[in-house]
């Protein structure tokens, strides 16, 4: 079954780490990649720009109404994902577990539904 790994931190607290710690951070990043490419599981990803980018739509009585960024009270903010195809939940959560940001921060792990929708 695909999982959705939803990666949610606060980009002032990483801004703020010292090069040592964002190098052993990304180090963490780059060694679950690996693993995870190498065991087949990871179908892919990405980083997502600065929420300072983001626009959010919302459309009330057939009238769009776009503002800017998700929610400006959040300091924590949805930042990228992962998409791995795994045999249980347990080892979607045990990936989860080992991404840096779930330290600091959190990673939500949903499934993706299939074309019949069982998974609801």
């Amino acid at each position: 079954m695909k999982y959705m790994l939803l990666i949610y931190n606060n980009p002032a607290v990483l801004q703020a780490l010292p090069e040592p710690e964002l190098t052993a951070f990304m180090g963490e990043v780059d060694i679950v990649m690996k693993e995870l490419t190498e065991s087949g599981e990871l179908v892919g990803g990405a980083a997502l720009a600065d929420a300072s980018r983001t626009r959010t739509v919302r459309v009330r009585d057939g009238v769009p109404a776009v503002t800017d960024g998700p929610f400006a009270e959040a300091k924590e903010q949805f930042a990228g994902y992962l998409t791995v195809d795994c045999e249980t939940p347990e080892r979607a959560e045990e990936i989860a577990a080992r991404w840096p940001d779930s330290h600091y921060w959190a990673m939500e792990v949903r499934p993706i539904m299939g074309e019949s929708g069982v998974e609801m």
